[in-house]
């Protein structure tokens, strides 16, 4: 069987990260995960996705899962609320990124996550990598939402 090509995609501007947000719906990851260099002015979180893109119907199966870097660039400060940094085995799952125009070409890039938290971070500009580093295996179960 062929295995399918990992993904890689960056982001230079609000489209570009909008991209990267769709991919990385209902990614789940550990808060030890997330790591903060100031000094490096740099922020990386390892994620399990659902790889989305791999179409499976829910008639098919469970899809699968990917593990996968994010890393954002010209980070100048980060803030979080409702996250319990200190719980580092405590799950989150990602359910959107988007950007907060400031002056430009700065501002900042908010990752919301299921049940209210939040990272808000405030960047130079856009400059974000994501890269799927693993080969993909069975999802548990295929991510779904309610209405309302």
């Amino acid at each position: 069987m062929v295995q399918p090509e990992p993904l890689r995609l960056l982001a230079q501007g609000a489209d570009d990260l909008s991209v990267i947000s769709t991919a990385l719906q209902d990614a789940i990851g550990k808060i030890g995960d997330i790591t903060y260099e100031p000094g490096a002015r740099r922020l990386t979180v390892a994620l399990n996705r659902y790889r989305w893109e791999a179409g499976a119907h829910p008639s098919q199966g469970s899809g699968q899962r990917v593990r996968c870097g994010l890393q954002f660039g010209s980070v100048l400060a980060v803030q979080e609320r409702r996250l319990r940094q200190g719980a580092k085995k405590a799950v989150v799952a990602l359910l959107s990124i988007t950007f907060e125009p400031g002056e430009a070409p700065g501002g900042s890039i908010l990752l919301t996550f299921a049940g209210g938290g939040d990272l808000k971070l405030t960047v130079e500009c856009i400059d974000v990598v994501m890269a799927d580093v693993s080969t993909p295996w069975p999802a548990a179960q295929r991510p779904s939402h309610t209405e309302g």
